[in-house]
């Protein structure tokens, strides 16, 4: 599309929503109309200063639509990678400490029932021994 036909689109729309703002002056005060002039005003600043031209050879080319679907691609690659950075590898989650957190930690806060005291320390005395502290204070 031509640079003057989308000037003359620009400026069509813009004048169309100054007028519509002068009868927003009219039935519910200055302010209203004020900020519909402001919103009128944006189609005619995007046509000079060359935005609009920008969104109009993006509707119209498949370069520039390849261009915006790898930029969701790496997006998305991105945000995955957080997530698989943010777990051990060992496929536990982070302590709550670390920013974690979620169902794991919510559970390792809680008691934990009675068959599995014992069981992770039923090899070691020293882990027994250290299982027993914990309880004895309570936090197990």
């Amino acid at each position: 599309m031509s640079d003057a036909a989308i000037f003359a689109i620009s400026l069509g729309v813009t004048v169309l929503g100054l007028v519509i703002s002068w009868g927003l002056y009219g039935r519910r005060g200055a302010g209203a109309a004020l900020r519909g002039a402001a919103w009128s005003l944006v189609p005619l600043a995007a046509a000079m200063t060359g935005v609009t031209e920008f969104f109009v050879d993006l509707a119209f080319s498949p370069v520039k639509w390849a261009g915006v679907a790898l930029t969701g691609v790496a997006v998305l690659l991105y945000l995955t990678s957080g997530v698989m950075l943010g777990r051990r590898a060992d496929g536990e989650e982070r302590p709550a400490a670390a920013g974690g957190g979620g169902r794991k930690a919510a559970k390792r806060k809680g008691k934990a029932p009675k068959g599995e005291v014992g069981q992770a320390a039923a090899g070691d005395p020293d882990l027994l021994e250290i299982e027993q502290i914990l309880k004895n204070r309570g936090i197990q």
